[in-house]
């Protein structure tokens, strides 16, 4: 198996890096367009191996995207990095063509690869994704939701002194501040709701921790967060290879499904070797359908800017 990442920045890296450290592909290439990045943090990848104990060959390139070839999974973080203050909205200008130009020249040497998609606005640039490539939709994916629920089950621990790994939480609609829905009333601790432990105003605090976690982290170390993007990028590419089948909520293309067509927003779905390969129907209730379909519009004004 084979697994490229486009962008060779902080978060495109650290997914490399989890990537190798899982050993689920024979190679890994990391491609930039600023010369020597990614051949020097390939080379300071593989120096890990002997410490680590990987067999994954890791390949840097600047921008030739034949060294790319065959890939079966591509992640794409290239494009601007939100900075304080910034709102993802703001970076669409100069990523959607950044996009574009990645998924054109990938799929002349890889026809075959599953896209996920990292670059922010992500909503957007999943749906700019899928129509300007015209793949088959279950063949691009856009990671907000996967980091979002990570997110989400942080602030849950913090509240309920366990570790995140015994929740299961998820965070559904757009990638955004004022987007994303924490499905706190599904949320769960050992299979007991944890609504059963929370009172309603630990709840909404959880709930709007999660919603501005990026833009709290954003503030603190002055650009966008990187471990746990890269971590949230690596789980789903070894739940492709792997052929898991693990239920992640990731932004694909809606054609009904909650009340939603012509849109990329963030579901929970089947991750397989194919891509996504179901959407679950969480069967909200009626303010999480309107939650839903707000977040919607929100994503679709910002789809029309396209």
């Amino acid at each position: 198996m084979k697994v490229t990442v486009v962008g060779a920045g902080a978060v495109g890296a650290t997914s490399a890096d989890n990537i190798a450290r899982m050993d689920i592909c024979q190679e890994l290439v990391l491609l930039d367009i600023k010369e020597g990045i990614a051949e020097g943090k390939a080379q300071d990848l593989m120096q890990t191996a002997a410490l680590l104990g990987f067999e994954t060959k890791i390949f840097g390139s600047t921008n030739d995207y034949s060294k790319t070839a065959n890939s079966d999974v591509v992640v794409i973080t290239s494009g601007l990095p939100r900075k304080p203050g910034m709102t993802r909205e703001e970076l669409i200008g100069v990523n959607a063509g950044i996009v574009k130009g990645v998924c054109e020249n990938i799929l002349k040497f890889s026809p075959q690869a599953i896209i996920i998609v990292i670059s922010n606005p992500m909503d957007t640039m999943t749906y700019l994704a899928l129509n300007s490539t015209g793949l088959p939709k279950n063949r691009i994916i856009g990671m907000g939701g996967t980091l979002d629920s990570s997110r989400f089950k942080y602030q849950l621990s913090q509240k309920l002194n366990c570790s995140p790994s015994k929740l299961n939480a998820f965070v559904i609609g757009g990638h955004g501040d004022t987007t994303m829905i924490p499905l706190i009333r599904l949320a769960t601790q050992n299979e007991t709701p944890v609504t059963n432990f929370l009172n309603a105003e630990e709840q909404k605090e959880i709930v709007n921790n999660t919603m501005v976690g990026g833009a709290t982290l954003t503030k603190l170390i002055g650009t966008s967060a990187w471990y746990a993007p890269g971590a949230a990028a690596a789980a789903l590419v070894k739940a492709i290879i792997k052929d898991e089948k693990a239920m992640h909520t990731c932004c694909v293309s809606l054609d009904g499904e909650y009340g939603q067509k012509d849109i990329c927003l963030g579901v929970p779905v089947i991750i397989g070797k194919n891509g996504w390969e179901k959407i679950v129907d969480f069967e909200l209730n009626e303010e999480e359908k309107l939650a839903f379909s707000e977040s919607a519009e929100a994503v679709r004004s910002m789809n029309k800017l396209l």
